[in-house]
């Protein structure tokens, strides 16, 4: 496939032609398939007008930050947790704000059961966090399936990757079924529902106010309590969890350590590179190379 890699941590990858072409053809995988994908941490000055309609739906995610965009004359704004699809044939617009530019999962994609998933879909519909969320589950599985088109062509890593898209689009279209079919949390403690937040938004930057005001305590009594439940105060623990998955991206894929860095919401490598060495005792590349296979 053919990757791209520009501003700031930028990943998309577009299918090329060839594979289409086979895929279009394949009985599981041309039902609903990707033709472009990508990730766009803290997209600053994005933007994107089609003034000619294409045959692709666009699917948005944006899990931090603002953005816009206008189809069939009309504007919506778009927030955290929003997400919508914008349908074939209309010419559109988006783009990210220009005080808090957003950061987007995005996915074009094709096939006849498409168009089930993206139906109501043209307004932003909202992915609020919370103990049964399971909105790292569903980054996991976008990273999932990107991984699985960047590095293979073969027709059954593409009939993974596209049944795997298929799941995708379901814990969104059926999000309630989604989050019931996991066993649910014990949601008593305040310690424990920050800590699952805090796994619900491992890519975004979050001050000691706003995990105080998702606990429903003080900044200083969240921090005594969080502090007696865990030993560590919420700031550091959250730390402790970016660096967690850090480990696990180093691992599991091939992302550029300034990727790493702004998907885990820190826009300074070096910063992410020291705190990464802090913690484990080395540096984000010595990791790594230590843990090839």
């Amino acid at each position: 496939m053919k990757l791209k890699d520009g501003f700031h941590g930028e990943r998309s990858l577009v299918i090329p032609k060839a594979i289409l072409d086979i895929i279009e053809d394949d009985p599981l995988a041309s039902n609903i398939y990707i033709t472009d994908i990508g990730h766009y941490p803290a997209a600053s000055h994005h933007y994107r007008i089609r003034r000619e309609p294409i045959d692709q739906y666009v699917f948005i995610y944006c899990v931090d930050g603002r953005g816009w965009y206008e189809a069939d004359g009309e504007r919506h704004d778009v927030g955290r947790g929003h997400y919508f699809i914008l349908p074939v044939g209309i010419p559109h617009s988006y783009g990210a704000n220009d005080d808090d530019p957003w950061t987007i999962y995005w996915i074009h994609f094709k096939g006849p059961l498409a168009g089930y998933y993206a139906d109501g879909c043209t307004t932003p519909l909202e992915v609020s966090p919370g103990a049964d969320s399971r909105i790292r589950d569903r980054t996991s599985l976008f990273e999932e399936i990107f991984s699985t088109l960047s590095s293979s062509f073969a027709i059954e890593s593409i009939r993974y990757a596209m049944a795997s898209f298929q799941h995708y689009l379901a814990t969104l279209r059926y999000i309630r079924q989604y989050r019931n079919a996991a066993d649910n949390p014990d949601n008593t403690g305040i310690a424990d529902a920050v800590i699952r937040y805090f796994g619900e938004n491992t890519e975004r930057r979050l001050t000691l106010a706003e995990i105080a005001e998702y606990s429903g305590l003080s900044p200083s009594r969240l921090s005594v309590v969080f502090k007696e439940r865990t030993g560590h105060s919420p700031l550091a623990y959250f730390n402790l969890m970016k660096i967690r998955r850090a480990c696990e991206l180093l691992d599991t894929t091939s992302m550029k350590l300034n990727q790493i860095s702004f998907k885990l919401g820190i826009d300074d490598q070096f910063y992410f590179s020291r705190l990464f060495s802090r913690i484990m005792g080395m540096s984000p590349k010595a990791y790594r190379n230590q843990n090839k296979i």
